[in-house]
């Protein structure tokens, strides 16, 4: 894992859209597309903010999200309410190339089957992602792979449905497509991270996020959370 250390959140955010914006115009020369799925929280949102304003190949980006709350259109919990607010408002990104998770269908573990489904039409069987955001929860969670969940133990689907956590349900990737994925970003601010970001550098596999094996990993924090 490569480490880097910013003064403060707002570094960090502005760092991880410079490093997205590389990697995405590196991986278009090399693929043709750039595949990259996205966590919420308020640094991303920042990162997001800052990414939007960059010169990408956006035509040829692909988005996906790495979890949701299950929540109605427009919810304020919604990652995807947060990411048009910093990101799809202001990007030229093509409005199909967006792949919103379906919490709102009336069925969601067929929901959860179309989801993968369309990761494997974009990203390749099995899917395979070129970079992946992820944030650390002070609980060791990631994505919305939380301690205690059914969903740790997923193997055999990409994406999975939570139980309740923080009041929601979650769909969410899970290990088998993270740990496929081309790469890792991972976002760490704020001195509550402090202890849970060891234990991930460690490798520490008694949290969630210490699961997360992607071949290629970056992490990105400030000094409150890295030390």
């Amino acid at each position: 894992m490569q480490v880097e250390v910013l003064p403060d959140d707002a570094a960090v955010a502005r760092r991880a859209a410079a490093f997205i914006a590389d990697q995405a115009r590196a991986g278009v020369r090399a693929r043709g597309q750039f595949t990259l799925a996205v966590s919420g929280g308020r640094t991303p949102w920042a990162m997001l903010r800052a990414l939007a304003t960059l010169d990408l190949p956006w035509p040829q980006l692909q988005l996906f999200q790495v979890d949701e709350r299950v929540a109605p259109a427009g919810d304020a919990v919604r990652n995807l309410t947060n990411l048009q607010a910093s990101l799809l408002d202001h990007a030229p990104l093509p409005a199909a190339n967006v792949h919103a998770m379906p919490v709102e269908a009336a069925d969601l573990d067929a929901a959860a089957r179309d989801y993968a489904a369309a990761l494997q039409r974009i990203c390749g069987a099995p899917a395979v992602l070129d970079l992946v955001h992820l944030g650390l929860g002070a609980d060791g969670h990631t994505a919305s792979l939380v301690p205690g969940d059914a969903s740790l133990q997923v193997g055999d689907a990409d994406v999975a449905l939570s139980g309740p956590y923080q009041g929601h349900r979650r769909m969410t990737l899970t290990y088998p497509v993270l740990n496929r994925a081309r790469g890792v970003l991972w976002l760490a601010t704020g001195a509550d991270k402090r202890a849970m970001v060891a234990r991930l550098r460690s490798g520490d596999t008694g949290i969630p996020a210490g699961r997360v094996q992607a071949g290629h990993a970056w992490l990105l924090g400030d000094a409150a959370a890295l030390g």
